[in-house]
């Protein structure tokens, strides 16, 4: 059997240590591991690089971005988890169940931008509603989540999981409150919408785990929670890690609160939609870790090599 040469460039961060994980249990796969005192030499880094088929890019913006200037050759293909190139037109974008030219996209290219945990759950719920014609362009979104604290990396793990820290850091924290989270661009341009959502994102004191929200305001009148429930069945059919809740369904809630884990550990979404007459909110949940990073990065690996997107993953 033919194995596939795969490199995690930073492979001692969240993301490249949850993919490396997740690749040590196949048998189809080699993992090229660059020794701890030649991750910053530029002349190593750019060995492994360009002896992998498939490279994971699990660095900041920058590094990135640098990563990308050491490819010298036609075959290696890239997929980047950092925010760097989520909106390049000459990348494709990681979210193959948004659409057909999306998933033909990840097939075909040499490079592809893994999606931010947060647009994942905004882009999956506006996608559609735009497509539909439910939302029109020019539509002001809002947008509310929560997060558990994995999502800012080890930093962010090590300020929530300090003793100094442990009853500042208590409550759930509201941040980006400047308006200007580095997920807007993302989120604007993969929604299909003209300008970025109004976003307050949530952190909670807990590891890992997403909820996103948006309410709907302005639709048309008729449409009902069933409605667009029918919406979200009919595009996300057939998709194997979408699961569409059906509307009503009591055992999504604890004690009567959506909890934010149910899908952690997985590579699953699910959709939901809540409301009535007036008012209709539609909420995502994943783990920020797993359908938000390196289970996301797996799925489109799998894509680009011609594997079942699955292999791996349930």
């Amino acid at each position: 059997m033919k194995k596939f040469k795969i490199f995690v460039d930073g492979q001692e961060g969240t993301t490249g240590l949850e993919i490396n994980e997740r690749l040590k249990k196949r048998d189809d796969i080699e993992v090229l591991i660059i020794s701890a005192d030649k991750r910053k030499d530029l002349d190593e880094r750019a060995k492994f690089i360009n002896q992998a088929d498939i490279v994971f890019l699990c660095l900041p913006d920058d590094a990135a971005r640098e990563s990308v200037t050491l490819l010298n050759n036609n075959n290696t293909r890239v997929i980047d988890a950092s925010t760097a190139h989520r909106t390049a037109d000459d990348w494709a974008y990681g979210m193959p169940e948004l659409s057909a030219e999306y998933r033909k996209n990840i097939e075909t290219a040499s490079k592809v931008a893994n999606p931010g945990c947060y647009p994942t759950g905004f882009n999956m719920l506006m996608y559609p509603l735009v497509k539909f014609g439910i939302i029109k362009p020019d539509y002001q979104a809002a947008c509310h989540a929560v997060t558990g604290y994995s999502g800012g990396g080890k930093g962010l793990i090590e300020r929530f999981e300090s003793e100094e820290n442990k009853d500042k850091l208590r409550s759930p924290c509201f941040y980006a409150l400047g308006l200007q989270h580095k997920h807007l661009p993302e989120m604007q341009k993969h929604s299909g919408l003209n300008k970025p959502p109004i976003f307050t994102p949530i952190v909670g004191n807990y590891y890992r785990g997403m909820t996103v929200a948006i309410p709907l305001a302005g639709i048309a009148a008729n449409l009902s929670v069933f409605d667009i429930h029918s919406l979200y069945m009919d595009w996300y059919q057939g998709s194997s890690f979408v699961r569409v809740i059906p509307v009503g369904v009591e055992n999504v809630f604890e004690w009567g609160f959506m909890n934010a884990e149910s899908c952690n550990h997985t590579n699953n979404i699910e959709i939901l939609v809540f409301g009535h007459d007036e008012q209709i909110l539609v909420a995502a949940r994943l783990d920020n870790l797993g359908k938000g990073a390196s289970g996301a990065a797996v799925q489109n690996m799998n894509i680009m090599l011609g594997l079942d997107e699955t292999y791996g993953l349930i």
